[in-house]
């Protein structure tokens, strides 16, 4: 696993701020055209539950969709679509945007056992520390990590009164630095470690499971990470106490992303979407105070995906993306009857 992985997905923070080739700003034809994509999913009475892509239609702003596919499976695996007036729109039709959108991008995945495919991002006064702790429902700081899903998607609709930076890295940037300087401790990372599944375990299963951060198949090297549910596993008596290489090799791993050298952080602006490819990138975010007043309380919209055009995983992933075989709905949680919830097949971009 030490050897170097040639990518582009290998970027630094300060090679990351000064290209634009990862960020598209919508030119006002493609925002008329969201626009009136909108109008027709309202006109044909088209709700979250019923709205299908042809509803939603995106001749020019779907070919924009496909350069993102692209650019988060085999460039940067990141990108940032820049450019939505969120006052013009209500909160509904800002959420029926968002989901039309992601009709374009591949299939939405339960994000935990209430089913949720569009999550809401705000401060719900959870502690992340807590057994059963979720960041997204949470105003603390975020340790870097990754999401449970191919591609995870973020629209802003509003920022917080204070804080609340977002804040990426690459893990193929920080894999590769590790096999030049410290390949003893990414070994340890190629390893299998004990995660809490934080409550969100199928029925019947025990509430921890094995995996390794990165896995190489197939010539790529894939990663998975939060180190709050490794920590969170410590609390099962049946569970191994972590080694001192182990912490070790994880407090390596986090030094790297927190490094100025390696991530950037910026903050987000209303109307901003953010798609990540969680297999190439970390992403974190500081601690943020809201408004008092409800309406003006920071809220984002979250969409798991599962897209057409994803890799091939490891077997040893299998846990958690069920199944590892390229362009496979796979990914998110199972909802309370112990079933995962996927929105619709794949649909290729046109």
């Amino acid at each position: 696993m030490s050897s170097i992985i040639e990518s582009q997905a290998d970027w630094r923070g300060i090679e990351l701020a000064r290209a634009n080739d990862w960020i598209h700003h919508w030119s006002a034809d493609e925002l008329a055209e969201i626009d009136a994509a909108l109008r027709t999913a309202l006109a044909r009475g088209r709700t979250l539950p019923t709205l299908t892509k042809e509803d939603f239609p995106l001749p020019k702003v779907g070919q924009v969709m496909a350069w993102a596919l692209d650019a988060l499976e085999n460039r940067r695996g990141i990108c940032h679509l820049r450019g939505i007036d969120v006052a013009r729109y209500s909160k509904d039709e800002l959420r029926l945007i968002y989901w039309g959108m992601g009709k374009h991008l591949g299939t939405a995945v339960s994000q935990s056992k209430d089913g949720d495919l569009l999550g809401d991002v705000r401060d719900f006064g959870v502690d992340i520390n807590s057994p059963a702790g979720r960041g997204y429902k949470s105003n603390q700081r975020l340790t870097y990590h990754t999401d449970s899903c191919d591609v995870v998607g973020l629209m802003v609709l509003r920022t917080a009164r204070e804080g609340g930076m977002s804040m990426i890295a690459s893990s193929t940037a920080i894999h590769n630095e590790m096999a030049r300087t410290r390949p003893d401790l990414l070994e340890i990372l190629t390893q299998p470690f004990y995660w809490s599944w934080q409550g969100q375990e199928p029925a019947g299963d025990l509430p921890y499971y094995q995996q390794p951060l990165f896995t190489r198949h197939n010539g790529r090297v894939s990663f998975r990470y939060v180190r709050t549910h490794l920590r969170s596993a410590q609390r099962f008596e049946a569970v191994p106490r972590l080694t001192a290489a182990q912490e070790e090799a994880l407090d390596h791993l986090d030094d790297l992303a927190r490094s100025p050298a390696f991530h950037l952080e910026f903050m987000f602006q209303p109307g901003d979407i953010q798609l990540l490819n969680n297999h190439e990138c970390l992403h974190s975010r500081t601690a943020f105070q809201d408004f008092a007043e409800e309406d003006r309380k920071r809220h984002l919209l979250r969409m798991w995906l599962s897209v057409p055009n994803s890799r091939e995983l490891s077997p040893a992933l299998a846990t958690i993306f069920q199944d590892p075989h390229a362009g496979a709905v796979r990914g998110g949680f199972p909802s309370r009857t112990g079933r995962y919830l996927y929105e619709t097949r794949h649909t290729l971009v046109d």
